[in-house]
């Protein structure tokens, strides 16, 4: 099931999108897919006859696919290429850092470079939606928590990450540099999440072009692992780091500029479009 929001930012409907590529509204079926309601509102749409939803024509806005998203957890060098690329070692345990729910924004909205950005940069991530409140959870219950899967920009600012105090979540919170989106489609359609290709491109010129077999740390894993730290909720988003390709990583290194348009796609997630502003 590939679930959204659709609409103005704060006035979002909820959606399905059916086997032709429609999106249809569902605002009949439930209110909202918010972090408060996730669990039911997917029970809920996943009852619903999408064939009788009225399908949304002309132009709309995708807004994030969960309303309220209470925590953004980013796990930093968990492709083994971008650790390569960073001339960093592959760690022992998953690195993680928080991204200020502030930066989350639709996966069409446009990317606004902050006063003083002089380094940003893209990174395609695969988003895991946590479905149900998990605490402490083993490798081989980890899966139950899952509600499904979306596509995340980890935008970040290079010189605002590494250059002011080496704080990472500095250059990772900027408003506008988490688009997230277009979808959540629910782990029935992902049954194996660590299978799928990933391509993001600049103006037309590819970045990245990865499998998600290259994660060093496994969704399971992660879920896991994050969970002996802190609980997770419904509606939080764990993004699992990014495959080789960014800018930073390249030489001489290449940083994104106003007019610049991202393109990113994930197997079975959709695909986002992003100008910088």
């Amino acid at each position: 099931m590939k679930v959204a929001r659709v609409g103005p930012e704060g006035s979002e409907r909820p959606a399905l999108i059916d086997s032709e590529g429609q999106v249809r509204d569902a605002s009949t079926i439930v209110a909202d897919i918010t972090s408060k309601n996730l669990s039911g509102a997917l029970r809920c749409l996943a009852d619903a006859d999408i064939a009788k939803l009225p399908v949304i024509e002309g132009a709309f806005r995708y807004g994030p696919p969960v309303a309220g998203i209470g925590k953004m957890v980013c796990i930093g060098l968990n492709y083994r290429a971008h650790a390569e690329e960073s001339g960093m070692a592959l760690p022992p345990e998953p690195i993680f850092f928080m991204k200020a729910t502030s930066a989350i924004c639709g996966p069409n909205d446009d990317v606004v470079l902050p006063r003083n950005s002089v380094k940003g940069d893209w990174e395609i991530e695969l988003g895991v939606v946590i479905g149900k409140k998990a605490s402490y959870v083993t490798e081989s219950e980890a899966m139950d928590y899952v509600a499904g899967y979306c596509i995340v920009n980890d935008v970040s600012e290079r010189e605002f990450q590494l250059e002011r105090g080496a704080q990472w979540t500095k250059g990772k919170s900027c408003d506008t540099f988490g688009p997230t989106g277009p979808w959540l489609v629910t782990t029935d359609e992902i049954t194996d999440p660590h299978t799928l290709g990933m391509r993001l491109s600049v103006n037309g010129k590819v970045m990245q072009d990865a499998r998600t077999d290259d994660l060093v740390f496994n969704v399971p894993q992660l879920v896991s692992k994050l969970s002996e730290y802190f609980t997770l909720h419904p509606g939080d988003v764990i993004i699992t780091g990014t495959p080789s390709g960014v800018g930073l990583g390249m030489k001489p290194p290449v940083f994104l500029k106003v007019g610049d348009e991202m393109h990113l796609w994930i197997e079975g997630l959709g695909e986002q479009r992003q100008k910088v502003v």
